[in-house]
């Protein structure tokens, strides 16, 4: 039974997010946003392509001016700006205006680089979110923020562009592999975490069903996880205050990705972040020893590290400094005052980063000891 979630802009209705469990209702969906009228290119990246792209190629041919698929190699090390230069270069060979449509099909790399050339194409396209990771669906897919890396550094080009439509197909969700589907599962125990103590408690209370990939759990599961992240994006659309908040564990996670050129998947280095985060929240006595632990060990059960071998403290420190959440020289952390409340701290000190990624970090001599 799908489901639908409204997602204001401006206190005006903007997107909808909806829960399937298959593709059967997108086109439905796609009409109501007059599609066939309009020429599609749907945008994924190889891996995905092997997976669903010729199904959902052939269930939008005949119904719409035009139906063509754009496949980009896949992988972080592809979020860059030559792969959007691709996408640019095949819309203008196949004559696609303003008036016509990109579907982002895949993970967040491939919604994030689509959004991006949807929001710069001819300065501004409409785009479809159609996410099939759990990271995805959880967090990238929702909200309008579109980007690539460069030269290595995480989202450092982007652009906010609210999607006209979030599908989430979830029955796709059982392709992913066991390290992919956990990795995900960081960004919903984050939302828990920074906004919703109950759901938190869910989280652990349905522990089992999750790790089995329940349908009809994961569904209530991405609903509530959703619900947060919308009433974050809707109160600050372009991060000028609440959604920082989303970025727990980002900080010394985005630096952690880099350090170890990306060999860690987001969800995991988000997990090493959020371990990080709670860490220094209970050292500035925001947490107690017990809940910091609490949170700790909670991403044990969910198959997400919780140490990380053999990084450099000073390196994660320093490229901690090139984060784009850096305001006037100062980081915007965002530390736990209890399990379910986040907030904004621009004291963090470099020693307190220090300590905190000193107490992540399982060296070869821990190992021997």
């Amino acid at each position: 039974m799908s489901e639908r979630m409204p997602v204001l802009y401006q206190k005006k209705p903007c997107y909808d997010i909806v829960f399937s469990q298959s593709f059967d209702e997108l086109w439905e969906e796609l009409s109501a946003l007059e599609c066939g009228e309009k020429k599609i290119c749907i945008a994924t990246d190889s891996k995905v392509d092997e997976l669903y792209g010729e199904e959902l190629l052939h269930l939008i041919e005949g119904k719409c001016r035009k139906a063509v698929k754009y496949v980009f190699p896949q992988g972080e090390e592809n979020k860059t700006l030559d792969t959007v230069k691709g996408i640019y270069r095949f819309l203008i060979e196949e004559g696609f205006d303003r008036k016509d449509m990109l579907l982002a099909l895949g993970g967040g790399v491939a919604g994030d680089i689509t959004g991006y050339a949807a929001a710069t194409y001819l300065r501004g396209i409409d785009y479809v979110q159609i996410p099939t990771t759990l990271l995805a669906q959880a967090d990238s897919s929702i909200g309008g923020k579109t980007g690539v890396d460069f030269d290595g550094y995480k989202n450092m080009v982007g652009a906010f562009k609210m999607p006209r439509l979030v599908y989430m197909n979830l029955g796709t969700l059982q392709t992913l592999d066991d390290r992919q589907y956990f990795a995900g599962f960081a960004e919903v125990m984050k939302h828990g975490l920074i906004k919703d103590a109950l759901f938190y408690e869910w989280l652990i209370e349905n522990m089992y069903e999750i790790c089995e990939r329940d349908l009809k759990v994961i569904q209530e599961m991405m609903v509530r996880s959703c619900n947060v992240k919308r009433l974050v994006v809707e109160k600050d659309p372009t991060e000028q205050g609440d959604r920082a908040l989303l970025n727990l564990g980002h900080t010394v996670g985005h630096a952690i990705e880099k350090a170890k050129n990306f060999e860690l998947y987001h969800g995991e280095c988000v997990a090493l972040g959020t371990v990080a985060s709670a860490y220094i929240s209970w050292k500035k006595e925001l947490l107690t020893m017990e809940e910091y632990y609490e949170i700790r060990d909670m991403f044990v059960p969910f198959y997400l590290p919780i140490s990380v071998d053999n990084i450099d403290p000073q390196e994660i420190l320093r490229l901690t400094k090139s984060d784009k959440k850096m305001e006037s020289g100062k980081i915007k952390f965002v530390l736990l005052k209890k399990i379910g409340k986040a907030v904004i701290d621009r004291t963090v000190t470099d020693e307190e980063i220090l300590a905190a990624i000193e107490e992540i970090n399982f060296s070869e001599e821990d190992a021997h000891a």
